[in-house]
């Protein structure tokens, strides 16, 4: 069985941009942009989203180091574990990929269960909390819990909704952007 990972985007922009390659003053006016002028999940962020982020994207990549992770990317880009088609109402022109994960060297891509947002800030008790997994690490945990996109499409069951991938490298998404041209 083919594992796919899946990206979600808006068309205006294209696929895996992300605010953290930018400088801070260049985010902040981006994100300020979506707040004012886009619909959708990204235009509710709070101030201090951009400093949130990068403290937890910091501390994904400290974790993931630690479990044996190479990173090249000092922030990730995003994407998901199996397919989450309402993530493409997040964006005013929503649109998604998908790329089998053979094209991806397994040191490269973390996971948390959830977004990363909620699972390394909700303190509730549940195992997942904090925590970022290697793949097989993953693979035994969906084994135990289910697909959160399966088990809680609503979120009516807490915030944990896909298992997030947060890829390190930016080449596996190069090489499969010039197969798919």
């Amino acid at each position: 069985m083919t594992i796919l990972l899946y990206h979600y985007y808006d068309l205006s922009t294209g696929p895996f941009r992300n605010l953290s390659d930018l400088d801070p003053c260049e985010a902040e006016r981006i994100l300020q942009e979506i707040r004012t002028h886009k619909k959708g999940f990204a235009s509710k962020r709070s101030a201090d989203y951009l400093t949130i982020r990068r403290n937890l994207e910091a501390r994904a990549r400290e974790l993931f180091v630690l479990k044996g992770g190479k990173p090249v990317r000092s922030a990730p880009h995003y994407m998901t574990l199996g397919e989450c088609p309402w993530l493409l109402e997040w964006f005013d022109e929503g649109k998604q990929l998908a790329i089998a994960i053979d094209h991806f060297d397994p040191s490269v891509i973390s996971f948390t269960y959830g977004d990363l947002f909620p699972t390394m800030r909700y303190q509730d008790g549940k195992k997942y909390r904090g925590q970022i997994y290697t793949l097989p690490e993953i693979i035994e945990l969906i084994d135990e819990f289910g697909l959160p996109q399966e088990w809680n499409r609503s979120g009516d069951q807490g915030p944990e909704r896909y298992i997030e991938v947060q890829v390190w490298d930016d080449l596996p998404l190069l090489l499969w952007t010039r197969k798919s041209i």
